[in-house]
């Protein structure tokens, strides 16, 4: 195999969300699921009808996979916007106490930051502080999608977080300890800096690869699957997921995985970190 043909074949997928509508001979069985240490969206059900519109855009419309509710996740909001050419926003957050990470799965997002202009296409991602000045825009020749992940900020006195802009690409992941690189995370905001209170990563999982152990604490998460399959245990239970698949993790819901392969298994993951338990 040529270097140019092994580069492709290991080249990062982003899946997107699917849209439009299945046909009518189709029966209803899909793998969603909703519980209260859970919920799971499979890829199946982020079709046209279940779309939203943010009235601070124009030619966009979203698919919002995660809100504050009771007896679920509560510290964010997640969505996977989808921006026809030519559309955008020029103040995309509504809430100046509000933090935000945009990273593309598809096409390319212009973002502007404080006045300078960043060019995100697939794996690029940005990170917003609350109260940051951006706009966004699509100014290519077919569609951006892209994952909006939007925190209340909670701030830290002597901590003030910074915009972070980059490609997960461009990132050295960092193994797990004792697994030879077979599961290992791409972290795309300082782990180290107390002035963020959230992180987001990229999970990486060769085939065969899993969580050895049923991972309990109080982070809450949002995993949206961005390549491969695997077998997750969420609570008591055993779920598929699959390459477009959701799912939002109250705090303290057990979890673990087994990556099913044939292809590495990828997810975008979110979790709330660094504060203190406010009583």
């Amino acid at each position: 195999m040529s270097e140019l043909a092994t580069a492709r074949a290991s080249a990062p997928a982003y899946q997107g969300a699917i849209g439009g509508l299945p046909p009518q001979s189709n029966l209803l069985s899909d793998r969603a699921v909703v519980t209260e240490a859970y919920t799971v969206i499979p890829r199946g059900v982020l079709r046209d009808i279940v779309t939203s519109v943010f009235p601070e855009w124009t030619g966009a419309r979203a698919w919002v996979l995660n809100r504050p509710v009771s007896g679920g996740a509560t510290t964010f909001a997640q969505s996977i916007v989808e921006v026809a050419p030519g559309g955008g926003s020029k103040r995309p957050e509504p809430q100046a106490e509000v933090e935000g990470f945009v990273f593309v799965l598809s096409g390319s997002l212009t973002v502007i930051i404080d006045g300078t202009e960043h060019v995100l296409t697939e794996g690029g991602f940005a990170f917003l502080p609350a109260g940051t000045d951006w706009s966004a825009a699509n100014n290519g020749v077919d569609p951006t999608q892209f994952q909006w992940l939007r925190k209340r900020y909670v701030p830290l006195a002597g901590h003030a977080p910074r915009v972070v802009v980059g490609n997960e690409r461009d990132i050295e992941p960092s193994p797990m300890p004792d697994t030879d690189g077979a599961w290992r995370t791409t972290r795309m905001l300082d782990p180290e800096d107390l002035a963020f209170d959230m992180h987001v990563n990229v999970v990486t999982f060769e085939p065969g690869a899993s969580i050895p152990f049923a991972e309990t604490h109080v982070m809450e998460h949002g995993l949206y699957v961005l390549e491969g399959k695997a077998v997750y245990r969420l609570n008591e239970d055993w779920v598929e997921v699959e390459a477009g698949d959701y799912m939002s993790l109250r705090a303290f819901c057990p979890q673990a995985c087994y990556a099913g392969g044939p292809s590495k298994f990828r997810y975008l993951l979110y979790k709330d970190v660094n504060r203190q338990i406010a009583l």
